[in-house]
């Protein structure tokens, strides 16, 4: 499979100066595309495509106003027009929205190499155009006898810049454990897993909040124009960037442990965009990161051989009690009730994360569907219980909660 390794480098002034240019022309390259494609399906309905668009830009150079083109290396512009051709091929399936023209403040500052752009060799990398060799930190090792097929080099809103290369590689072996576990997201907690353990969140501490919002006071004092002004937008990014490393590094250790732990895991399917509409969550809910972490447990999953099941979102693993299922209609305060039909005394969140792991289980055992439906039976034949009631049962045979349960 291929795999990005992703590294922190140093320039020097000079390197500096051709990766600046570089995304300039990139980004030039790819709002004249986008604005040429835009007008060729106004004026005459045509749809041009990746070809045009090349044949567009080799002829463009040769003309007075686009001639700074001709500085920089070639093979990221013609990129950038293959990442527009991709972005059109998703809009034109309904995976995403209309492309967007980049914007210098709010886009991200990168370009993309293919291997004749640039040289890799005994942990040297060197760039079109450039003299020496970047300054690469390797943070960590590539793989044996990687020899990468594109290079990306970016440099974020705090000033620093990184470099992505992509090879392929073979994750190492993971042992089959057996063991089984159920996860349920939240923010009292990070995640808790259906064995009683509660993992924090590090990424809202309220030192960083607070180094947030007085980088963020400080920007709103400067006076436009001023040189201070534009010196404050990169501290608040930096702030961010720090934010989001701890954040990121936190996700990256608690994934790699619970998918080397588990040979399967269980998960909710969140509508997390619908909770980043509520206004009085909202924050909470995108410092919690719930999407990038079921992400990471996807693709780690794949890579070591491991199974990941989600259960659909309508499945009541809060409500419903893991001993006797009886249905409760706590509200989301009560972290703790005890339920009225066998008095067993449950943490919420342990106990929704115990459900999910029984449904998961259930999955495994019969290939029985947990999302609930309005007809008699699901798509694929097998009899799902509706989730109405105050008794429903979903995904667990009726009257057989202590069988199934882990």
């Amino acid at each position: 499979m291929k795999r990005a390794f992703k590294y922190r480098f140093y320039p020097t002034d000079a390197q500096a100066a051709e990766p600046f240019r570089t995304f300039g022309c990139v980004r030039k390259v790819y709002d004249l595309a986008l604005e040429t494609r835009a007008d060729a399906w106004a004026d005459s309905r045509q749809r041009l495509g990746y070809g045009q668009t090349s044949a567009m830009l080799t002829s463009g150079k040769q003309t007075a106003e686009p001639a700074c083109l001709g500085d920089v290396s070639s093979v990221p512009l013609q990129q950038t027009l293959r990442h527009l051709q991709a972005a059109f091929t998703r809009f034109w399936g309904n995976r995403s929205k209309y492309p967007r023209s980049k914007s210098k403040r709010k886009s991200r500052a990168s370009a993309e190499s293919t291997r004749s752009a640039f040289r890799y060799q005994e942990g040297r990398l060197r760039l079109a155009k450039t003299a020496a060799p970047l300054d690469v930190v390797w943070s960590r090792p590539m793989p044996d006898g990687a020899q990468p097929t594109t290079v990306t080099v970016s440099r974020d809103g705090a000033g620093r810049w990184f470099v992505s290369l992509l090879c392929e590689d073979v994750p190492g072996p993971v042992p089959d454990t057996g063991a089984v576990v159920g996860l349920d997201v939240g923010l009292t907690a990070l995640v808790t897993l259906s064995t009683g353990e509660e993992v924090a969140d590090p990424g809202r501490g309220r030192g960083e909040r607070e180094r947030l919002a007085r980088a963020q006071r400080a920007l709103s004092r400067k006076k436009e124009g001023s040189r201070n002004r534009a010196k404050a937008p990169t501290r608040v990014a930096r702030v961010h960037a720090r934010i989001a490393d701890r954040r990121r590094d936190h996700l990256h250790t608690l994934t790699t442990r619970l998918v080397r732990e588990n040979q399967t895991l269980v998960v909710e399917d969140l509508a997390v965009r619908n909770m980043l509409r509520n206004r009085r969550v909202a924050r909470a809910v995108g410092d919690a990161a719930w999407r990038e972490l079921r992400t990471m447990l996807e693709y780690k999953a794949a890579w070591y051989g491991r199974e990941l099941i989600t259960v659909d979102r309508w499945f009541p693993s809060s409500k419903a009690c893991s001993v006797c299922w009886a249905m409760t209609g706590a509200m989301l305060h009560v972290r703790e009730r005890t339920c009225e039909g066998c008095g067993t005394v449950h943490d919420r969140d342990e106990n929704a994360a115990v459900n999910l792991l029984a449904a998961g289980l259930a999955v495994t055992a019969c290939g029985a569907g947990v999302r609930p439906q309005r007809e008699s039976s699901s798509r694929s034949g097998r009899s799902v219980v509706k989730q109405e009631g105050p008794h429903a049962r979903v995904g667990i045979p009726s009257g057989q909660g202590d069988e199934v349960k882990p």
